[in-house]
């Protein structure tokens, strides 16, 4: 088992990235560990690579056109009046802040779907105000990755509707019938798991102050000024208010972020809220702020691709089915971490659903797992590896907003503090959810 490719690769992936190892150069050096130890030649390892990039091409398009927005907003001047009103609100009150917006962030996932969409738009024009707060930034990712994933584990509504989806229409496939209504009660205990998480580390582990530079960007800067800013209210920012509107409700109609955000951009060029011939500084600002997130989504999704598409997966599942004996504990626990290898260097939790469920329905129903029980080993061994995971956007999406500035690590100030308070949790609650349900 240790020498599955599969398993190589996201030691190597989490080693580098822990070495500060810049995150797509070090997928790339996993990409062609994985590759080697799975029998392909360096060359077939980077085409399959290289063919698999376009497999997040339009979440990585959705990350920069959401990145030219958010600088078209800061440009606004409209994150000046939201700063001011809510900075006298905020004051002394870091735990109560972390708190809802980690209930912001959930809304996110099944109320307005919109996914990592507000982050880029929210979070950049507010580190002004975290910055004098002196709230640790590690707390706000792991607010903001706890709504970004525990939403849709629990409630079948929005992306939630389509995970639990998918792991019903999986168990049904391979011979366990379960219904949809029943998904929520098999996840409750990881879920609760994943709230105790996120309590001690706003109120324990992050709750110190933490001194961050002012640094100036093009949020940073509106933010510096809001106190002397002029409060009347212009044409630009009702239509950058229209904006908005018109990129929620194309997310919400169409599921598409990419035209969403085009649609959202396109308003506040029309109407003249920002000028045509700024579009130039515009998109080099916005890229600049979303461009490498975007490309770690492409050569993260050209990694799954090598591990897939060798079979390295299957074999890494498959081949845990043959040393469990009949102990429930141990099947569980092996079971949960073989979903956090699988999801750690692949990414998402959906995609990984499909693959586990396969495997891990005949053998639960070998072993004697109720249907409740398969349920949650399949639902949260697929989600475990995706906080934490360098190429998961609930990730990545957190590290967007609160790097602008340059004062906030992917793997050390997101993805650690992540895997610490979620997925721990996740592994011994879903254990115990195994052995209850």
């Amino acid at each position: 088992m240790l020498l599955n490719p599969v398993v190589l690769s996201v030691i190597v992936l989490v080693a580098l990235s822990l070495a500060r190892v810049n995150v797509i150069i070090a997928l790339l050096i996993a990409t062609v560990v994985g590759g080697l130890t799975a029998g392909l030649s360096l060359e077939e390892t980077i085409t399959t690579l290289v063919g698999g990039l376009g497999g997040q091409g339009e979440t990585a398009l959705s990350y920069i056109l959401l990145g030219i927005l958010a600088v078209m907003i800061a440009r606004s001047g409209i994150t000046g009046f939201l700063i001011r009103r809510i900075l006298p609100v905020m004051r002394g009150r870091r735990g109560v802040v972390l708190f809802l917006l980690a209930g912001l962030a959930s809304l996110s996932q099944n109320v307005i779907p919109i996914h990592i969409a507000f982050i880029p738009i929210l979070i950049p024009p507010l580190l002004a105000v975290f910055n004098k707060m002196k709230v640790d930034r590690r707390a706000i990712a792991t607010a903001l990755t706890f709504g970004l994933k525990a939403p849709y584990i629990l409630v079948p509504v929005g992306f939630g509707l389509i995970f639990q989806g998918i792991i019903v229409d999986e168990m049904n496939a391979n011979g366990m019938e379960i219904a949809l209504s029943q998904i929520p009660l098999a996840m409750a205990i990881p879920v609760a798991g994943m709230v105790i998480g996120l309590a001690i580390a706003i109120l324990i582990t992050y709750r110190k102050p933490r001194e961050y530079k002012d640094i100036p960007t093009e949020f940073t800067e509106v933010a510096a000024t809001t106190e002397e800013s002029n409060e009347k209210w212009h044409m630009k920012h009702f239509v950058t208010l229209l904006g908005l509107a018109v990129t929620l409700g194309l997310q919400i109609a169409y599921d598409s972020l990419v035209l969403a955000a085009l649609g959202g951009i396109l308003v506040i060029f029309i109407f003249r809220a920002e000028t045509w011939k700024n579009g130039e500084v515009v998109v080099e600002d916005g890229v600049k702020m979303m461009g490498a997130i975007a490309f770690v989504m492409l050569v993260a999704s050209g990694f799954a691709s090598v591990l897939t598409e060798t079979g390295a997966v299957e074999e890494l599942v498959a081949s845990t089915s043959s040393w469990l004996g009949d102990s429930n504990l141990l099947a569980a626990i092996v079971m949960m971490g073989v979903g956090l290898l699988v999801t750690i260097g692949i990414g998402t939790s959906f995609g990984t659903i499909p693959i586990l469920a396969a495997i891990f329905v005949p053998l639960c129903a070998s072993i004697g797992f109720s249907p409740l029980a398969t349920a949650a080993l399949i639902g949260t061994s697929g989600a475990i590896g995706d906080a934490g995971s360098p190429a998961s956007d609930s990730t990545l999406g957190p590290t967007s907003g609160l790097n602008v500035d340059g004062q906030h690590h992917h793997i050390w100030d997101t993805c650690v503090p992540t895997f610490i308070h979620y997925n721990i949790p996740l592994l011994i609650c879903g254990v115990i959810a195994a052995l209850v349900l």
